[in-house]
């Protein structure tokens, strides 16, 4: 198990030799008091990250046999939130019609992901069991690289 005050002061150490980055080390300190509660148990779905291009990237979740109306996509605070949903219906027919066999299970999840500042939610896609949550970097014009004039 990963020493969590280890990380915490690790971050502490490369605040003096930074400018401007208070918002980074604050969403650091935030994940590193959330890591007892990030698990191997949390593992499900399986899910990739994928850079597409040079400003854009992928979240891949693989939900075979969920369909729209099973999954919620949302995003607030930062937190991109993927979770399960069950309707009525089909809890009352799990319940009442006596589900023989359930090989095929839908399990209830909840998956996070931290998005930074400055990335940009384009949409998602569930396509043949994978849910696509697409994403792009972007990057202001005070950002870009430019050349200064020496006067």
């Amino acid at each position: 198990m990963t020493n969590h005050k280890a990380i915490h002061s690790i971050f502490t150490g490369l605040k003096p030799f930074t400018v401007g980055f208070d918002d980074m080390f604050a969403h650091f300190d935030h994940m590193v008091d959330h890591l007892p509660h990030m698990t191997a148990a949390n593992s499900y779905p399986p899910y990739d990250i994928v850079k597409t291009g040079s400003l854009t990237y992928d979240i891949q979740v693989a939900l075979a046999g969920y369909s729209k109306k099973d999954i919620t996509v949302s995003f607030e605070d930062n937190i991109l939130k993927i979770e399960s949903v069950k309707s009525k219906e089909e809890k009352e027919v799990e319940e009442n019609e006596g589900m023989l066999h359930k090989g095929i299970a839908k399990r209830n999840f909840s998956k996070g992901f931290t998005i930074a500042d400055d990335v940009k939610i384009i949409g998602a896609e569930l396509k043949d069991g994978l849910l696509k949550v697409s994403l792009e970097k972007i990057v202001p014009d005070h950002k870009k690289a430019r050349t200064i004039n020496i006067k």
